[in-house]
């Protein structure tokens, strides 16, 4: 296989399939598209107005190349400041708008960022607020228009015939063994790692992806993009988009991606398990509000949804019942997801089998998928061909790499995907890279000797008081599935028993209490009301049943708030942090522990 450059998608995408629309974003209320055409020379000007900013890459080292930072959500800006850094070889250093002021200083310092992109006005003064503490920093420029603040396109402004030509010459000479990227992991534990990603490594894994997962009539596909580009998965996928000729739209914000998708009627989108959780709350909280024979009906269809397989039928008699289901209840679901989805792949998280079965029942193909950073970032991927998937796995390894299980249980990968290892860290890398193989943390096992099935993260394994190990992910999954639990961490490391921190889903609570004739005043008084924490007895110890003595749930806390990633109680990509959820509830944790 040749191996290309991540922006030589631009003179493969002109020579295969040209796009009137390779990109469309809503510009002053109207989709507006950017031919590829367009995109070429809009990212040729903007390498050559930072070549004449003064970026360089010397000599395509990690140390002796400018880094462009990037804080802004998901936009056609994003990927012209990608490809105009990539053109020039800098190194593209994309930070997540939500990232607080101290651990972005760290990051600028850290990778001795030149020049900052930002999205609108909150993030550009957060960027200069910062960047006067940073000596790298050269100027800071955004997106949208604002006053005061320099903007991108006069970046572009700066190009000439001279500075095109230089460009030109650059590119023709950028090694693929070059790094494209710097990404910083926000991680559950610690400081920011700076993960070292080549063109090469990120390539390899879109072209691998592409032959587990193709797209046979690409060029007539569009998708919407949501997921931040910060993630190195809605960066890889967005690269796989480009290189098969699918156009991408950019949704305008989380908040109106159902309005977005009604709009575009996209083939296809991917996700995260928290926003396809977030998606099923609101229809099952629709479904609640339905009386008489259309309750019944979408009880009745829900339920038939999640007995689904799609690798063993439910037989004549099931089938015909999930066909009349999907004609009157299922078909309506669709229609808010634009009425045209072939596919959404998810990954980052693990998803509910629960929620699995219903979506694919319901004829929504919901594909999940794994794979860290470090390992640009596919490993493993359900697919569409029969018998390629597998719910409450995440599907088959791709090719051309090589997956194993240590010992511990650890999931270990090898092959040209690995990355470079972490920026200025050789100690860690050290560690996580072992004679060639990439230590995932995560833990896992084959299912019928072929799917990965993951069962915990290494670090989050812990030990009660008695010397018995607990994985918390399995159980949290599990407790999750009730349309009464919003989030949930459990907890008992060096304790007698496992117990849990739960954040009710207020909306269905709010409901019940209605149905029940306790009034509702406020979330600290409802989860204090003695029916209310009967409710969630009973519901812990429903799901009790499914785990050991040792893995029960003997004690809980309801919590009154949300955790969420503005208060650093999520990674960017909705995971738990641990850590600081342990010390923010540590009250909470300890009336759960006391006699």
């Amino acid at each position: 296989m040749e191996i290309k450059r991540l922006f030589d998608c631009l003179d493969h995408q002109l020579s295969k399939f040209p796009k009137a629309d390779m990109m469309v974003a809503k510009e002053k209320g109207v989709w507006t598209p950017y031919s590829t055409e367009q995109v070429q020379d809009i990212a040729n000007r903007f390498s050559a107005g930072l070549l004449k900013l003064g970026v360089s890459a010397n000599d395509f080292s990690a140390e002796g190349s400018d880094k462009i930072a990037i804080l802004s959500a998901n936009r056609p800006e994003w990927i012209f400041t990608d490809f105009a850094a990539q053109q020039i070889g800098a190194i593209l250093t994309p930070i997540y708008p939500t990232t607080n002021p101290s651990e972005l200083e760290f990051i600028l310092n850290d990778a001795q960022v030149k020049y900052i992109f930002a999205g609108n006005q909150e993030l550009y003064e957060k960027a200069k607020s910062v960047a006067e503490r940073v000596p790298s920093v050269q100027g800071v420029y955004s997106f949208d228009e604002i006053e005061g603040a320099p903007h991108w396109k006069e970046v572009l402004a700066l190009a000439d015939d001279e500075s095109l030509a230089k460009v030109a010459a650059i590119k023709k000479d950028i090694p693929t063994s070059h790094l494209a990227t710097i990404i910083y992991t926000s991680g559950t534990t610690g400081t920011p790692k700076g993960v070292m990603l080549t063109h090469a490594n990120i390539y390899m894994n879109i072209m691998f992806s592409k032959e587990a997962f193709p797209f046979p009539d690409a060029p007539h596909h569009k998708v919407l993009s949501f997921l931040p580009l910060n993630h190195i998965f809605e960066k890889q996928v967005t690269y796989i988009y480009f290189y098969s000729g699918i156009s991408v739209y950019y949704a305008e914000s989380l908040e109106t991606i159902g309005d977005n998708l009604k709009e575009v009627k996209p083939d296809g989108f991917t996700t995260v398990p928290r926003l396809l959780e977030k998606v099923f709350e609101k229809i099952m909280a629709k479904g609640n509000e339905l009386t008489g024979t259309k309750r019944k009906l979408f009880f009745w269809a829900v339920s038939l949804a999640e007995k689904y397989d799609n690798n063993v039928s439910g037989g004549l008699w099931y089938n015909t019942q999930l066909s009349i289901a999907n004609k009157l209840i299922f078909s309506k679901w669709r229609e808010a997801l634009g009425g045209n989805v072939k596919f959404i792949i998810t990954g980052g998280a693990a998803c509910q089998e629960k929620l699995l079965r219903i979506f694919n029942g319901a004829q929504i193909p919901v594909y999940e998928g794994y794979g860290p950073t470090e390992n640009s970032p596919v490993i493993t991927v359900n697919r569409q061909t029969k018998g390629g998937s597998k719910y409450g796995t995440v599907g088959l390894p791709i090719p051309g790499i090589e997956v194993k299980i240590a010992e511990d249980g650890e999931i270990l990968v090898t092959g040209p995907c690995v990355m470079q290892g972490y920026y200025k860290r050789p100690d860690i890398t050290a560690e996580t890279i072992i004679n060639g193989w990439l230590h995932t943390g995560d833990i896992g096992v084959w299912d019928e000797g072929k799917y990965l099935k993951i069962t915990d993260r290494k670090k989050e394994l812990f030990k009660t008081s008695g010397g018995k190990y607990v994985a918390p992910q399995p159980i949290e999954n599990r407790l999750k599935e009730s349309m009464f639990v919003e989030q949930v961490m459990i907890v008992g490391p060096e304790r007698k028993f496992v117990g849990a921190l739960i954040v009710p889903s207020f909306p269905t609570l709010k409901e019940w209490m209605r149905e029940k004739n306790i009034p509702f005043t406020t979330h600290e008084a409802a989860i204090n009301h003695p029916r209310v924490l009967e409710l969630y007895r009973e519901l812990v110890d429903s799901f009790n049943k499914f785990f050991n003595h040792v893995e029960q749930v003997k004690k809980f806390e309801l919590l009154p708030h949300e955790w969420n990633v503005e208060n650093g109680e999520l990674t960017p990509t909705l995971k738990l942090k641990r850590r600081v959820i342990t010390e923010k509830y540590k009250e909470s944790i300890e009336r759960i522990y006391a006699e």
